[in-house]
Parts: structure tokens; C-alpha cells; sequence
């Protein structure tokens, strides 16, 4: 679902470029390719945890091309992510996810913090307050 394509480009110094083209504030680097990609999901969440604490709309995450890369959160993060993009798209504000959980706001503020390992209870009962369902998948 947050899956993002980047692009790689060698630098002068030798370096790896990693850039998203979905998300431009998202870009780092790394001594070789393999290095850059590691670096690639820190930088993608830094990025996405931008948006969630300005209130602005996730970018949708454009078809990669054939055989390019992409990148995508760990999956706390992107089920934060989730709930995130639920709010918006329902309209419900924090205080109001509050008073359907029986939460205080700062319980709220932290199950949307990117950095705050929220458990998962929460998260699904986060999920189940926005009328939504956790599926989970493992791909192979």
C-alpha cells in the first residue's frame, strides 16, 4: 500500500543517490547501492512522519517502472500510516477518535507518532474506531 518507487544515481564522489519522486523531501545516500537502500526507509518515514504531524494528505505512491525499486515503511509505521490516511479520508479529527476509543488525547497523539511503538491492540482497536478491518498478508 506505501510502496514507493525511487530512482538511483551515482554521484561524483561515487556515492548512491536515492530519490522518491513521489515524496521530494524524501532522499538520501549511501557508499553503494545496497547502503542507500538501507538508508532508503529511514528516510521515507522521516519524510511521511512530515505529513502526519502537518496534517497533509499521504502521497499515493506511483506505478514503479519495470525493474525499478521501491521502498516501503516498516509495517508499524505503515499501519500508523493507515489510520493516519482513514482520519483524513473520514473527516474524523483526533479528539474524535479519542471519544470513540475512550481515550485521553495524548494516547491518540502517540498511536500517530511514527517513532512511538505503539502496540497492537491499539492499533487495531484504532483501526476498528474507524470503522475499518487489519488484514494481514505475508507475501512470498
Amino acid at each position: 500500500m506505501w510502496d514507493y518507487p525511487v530512482t538511483l544515481e551515482k554521484d561524483s564522489d561515487g556515492s548512491t543517490l536515492v530519490n522518491f519522486p513521489d515524496v521530494p523531501a524524501a532522499h538520501t545516500f549511501g557508499a553503494d547501492a545496497d547502503e542507500a537502500m538501507l538508508r532508503a526507509v529511514d528516510a521515507l518515514e522521516t519524510a511521511l512522519a512530515a505529513y502526519v504531524e502537518d496534517g497533509k494528505d499521504l502521497p499515493a505512491p506511483s506505478r514503479p517502472r519495470r525493474g525499478q525499486h521501491t521502498v516501503h515503511p516498516t509495517a508499524l509505521v505503515a499501519l500508523k500510516l493507515g489510520i493516519f490516511q482513514a482520519m483524513r479520508d473520514e473527516g474524523v479529527r483526533k479528539a474524535e477518535l479519542a471519544r470513540r476509543l475512550g481515550w485521553h488525547l495524548p494516547q491518540v497523539d502517540r498511536l500517530l507518532d511514527l517513532d512511538h511503538a505503539s502496540r497492537l491492540d491499539q492499533i487495531e482497536a484504532a483501526i476498528a474506531a474507524l470503522g475499518r478491518r487489519l488484514d494481514v498478508r505475508m507475501a512470498g
